[in-house]
């Protein structure tokens, strides 16, 4: 691809322009209130980019229940977590995205049309081979492979997202620029449901003989190759209409004095020298600890127990559907936190909020435990799935207060010379501070379990010959001592001491005045 570099600027002018801005130009953005006119095409374009951006990513978190049920070991699904982590590393790429472009065809759509053109022709090739790869009847699902396939999936959700978002700064006039957040969080929300709980729903067969047929027969409505065949032919559809008939900064659109015309943008090396000068600021290093190792003290309870409840018999489409009464909540608890951390001390509310959900991971531990108990004959009670629905809601309140908190203190810090970089370095920081653990504790688990061959005391089942030779002997390999509850125990520990040695360093950095996080004055030095 031919690229076009923009054309770099002195360092000192982009740091004037950064800092002083354009008094009455923002003195007039301020003025201005919403008015859609010229910009309905616009918003309702972008919804349906960022709906097509999360269906891969609803859909890379189906794959785990899959897997599951296919008799994946927790080894395996440690391995596959790995296809989550492009969108926490996004940042390393994105000044590429941002800097290199063919400006004849646009900047944005230089990227995006190949990108997705490229989701849809991967999501066709997973089509055709998918269900040999995920396993079953007796065949072990190639992991590896699956993981390299859904992480070059998910790269690519992840590298159109970086060109969706700066395309909507200059798609919608600068009074309508606020939407493209709504956009943003209403389409992948809408995405990830289809990929996730519409997709995990219509492919059980249970789910489908129960509700929606009349018949019973032995799959669902959908099947993996299907779902993913249907997606992408609409991505390639979706995508030449977008390269055909939607332009950049048309000439011709009434409304174009209303819009941002010219992007003020960092080149590629000043990206990247931005982010070198962060990474040594002391109170970014002491920030940047503080978020890897906050989430050891949940990853048990966020990365394992849905696994062991669907172990335990939960249906997985009864698991995924439990969401779907938990949007209206998740949709109005950042609206009810955000009234509590839009003061000078956001970070207050975040230490109140880790010992709750401490006791909420807690919780959910001591609901798997009981969940064998409770199930009988493969019926699930109504009362157990109320139960289930309560305390992940809880859970939820918490957790969003932590979010929405450590949010209102990214932006209270963030350098306003170079914002967009600083946020999202700090928004990586957090997302990679929810995956490595993550991962670990998935690895953990089958490390720290024991089993034995139900008819053979000198079996442990460890590996597949040993499980092999169990069931030869028509024996059962049967848990005796299972490793997440010894992880959710030394996480929740970890996490009381964690929130004792760090609630210092947290206040501290509440403490700090802003300039002490600019990072444009770490320049000048």
């Amino acid at each position: 691809m031919s690229a076009i570099r923009r054309k770099p600027t002195s360092s000192n002018a982009d740091q004037e322009l950064l800092i002083e801005g354009h008094p009455k130009d923002e003195k007039e953005k301020e003025e201005q209130k919403p008015d859609i006119r010229g910009d309905r095409r616009n918003i309702a374009i972008l919804l349906f980019l960022y709906v097509l951006q999360g269906i891969p990513i609803g859909l890379i978190a189906a794959i785990p229940m899959l897997l599951q049920n296919r008799g994946a070991s927790y080894k395996q699904q440690a391995e596959f977590s790995f296809a989550y982590w492009p969108f926490s590393l996004k940042l390393l790429w994105a000044p590429i995205v941002d800097s290199l472009y063919v400006r004849r065809f646009g900047r944005r759509k230089s990227w995006l049309v190949p990108v997705q053109y490229l989701l849809g022709a991967f999501m066709l090739l997973l089509s055709l081979h998918v269900d040999r790869w995920l396993g079953g009847n007796g065949v072990d699902p190639n992991v590896p492979l699956l993981t390299l396939l859904f992480f070059l999936l998910n790269f690519l959700a992840a590298t159109q997202d970086i060109a969706v978002d700066g395309w909507a700064l200059t798609m919608l006039k600068r009074c309508n620029v606020g939407y493209a957040s709504t956009c943003n969080s209403v389409g992948q929300t809408a995405g990830y449901f289809l990929g996730y709980v519409v997709f995990i729903a219509l492919e059980s067969k249970d789910f489908c003989n129960t509700y929606l047929r009349d018949v019973p027969l032995e799959e669902g409505m959908i099947t993996l190759p299907r779902f993913l065949w249907f997606w992408g032919i609409t991505f390639v559809v979706a995508t030449t209409l977008v390269a055909i008939f939607k332009k950049e900064n048309d000439i011709e659109d009434a409304h174009m004095d209303a819009r941002y015309t010219e992007e003020h943008e960092l080149n590629i090396h000043e990206s990247y020298k931005i982010l070198w000068d962060m990474v040594r600021m002391r109170p970014v290093q002491i920030l940047a600890a503080i978020l890897l190792t906050v989430k050891v003290t949940f990853a048990a309870s966020d990365a394992v127990t849905s696994l062991k409840l669907i172990d335990a018999g939960v249906p997985k489409d009864k698991l995924a559907l439990l969401a779907i009464p938990l949007i209206p909540l998740q949709l109005i608890l950042p609206l009810a936190v955000g009234r509590y951390t839009n003061g000078p001390r956001p970070m207050d509310v975040y230490l109140k909020a880790i010992p709750y959900r401490i006791i909420m991971a807690t919780v959910a531990t001591g609901l798997a435990y009981v969940t064998p108990y409770i199930i009988r004959g493969g019926e699930v009670p109504v009362y157990y799935y109320v139960l289930l629905i309560t305390s992940y809601a809880i859970y939820q309140v918490f957790l969003y207060s932590m979010f929405v908190a450590a949010m209102a203190f990214f932006a209270k810090i963030s350098d306003p010379a170079v914002g967009g970089t600083y946020m999202t370095f700090l928004n990586t920081l957090c997302n990679l501070g929810g995956n490595w653990p993550n991962t670990v504790v998935l690895w953990l688990v089958d490390v720290l379990t024991w089993k034995q061959c139900t008819t053979n005391a000198e079996n442990t089942c460890q590996g597949k010959e040993q499980q092999q030779s169990c069931e030869a002997s028509t024996g059962k390999c049967e848990i005796t001592f299972d490793g997440y509850y010894l992880e959710s125990g030394i996480c929740v520990l970890y996490g009381i001491v964690w929130l004792l040695l760090v609630r210092k360093w947290i206040v501290y950095l509440q403490d700090l005045p802003v300039r002490s996080w600019l990072v444009v004055k770490q320049k000048g030095r």
